[in-house]
């Protein structure tokens, strides 16, 4: 297990996860965050808001694994 940190992103403003989350892979921590984004898009939308633009994935080390936009969860078409 590793141990992933998901920052979020807001134009030019980064909100750095302190804690980070311990999961198997890159591959469950990019899922982990789809998921995230589509819950902040769809509690966004309901509420009339901005969201976040993107969440920055990154190791123990800070390096950045991945980034994962919330135009990314939307349907085809709308991004």
């Amino acid at each position: 297990m590793a141990r992933f940190y998901f920052h979020m992103r807001t134009g030019d403003h980064v909100e750095i996860d302190t804690d980070g989350t311990e999961l198997p892979g890159l591959t469950t921590a990019k899922d982990e965050a789809l998921q995230s984004a589509r819950e902040i898009l769809a509690d966004a939308i309901r509420a009339s808001r901005h969201p976040i633009d993107a969440f920055v994935i990154a190791d123990d080390s800070g390096r950045e694994l991945e980034t994962v936009s919330l135009k990314d969860v939307l349907p085809k078409g709308l991004g």
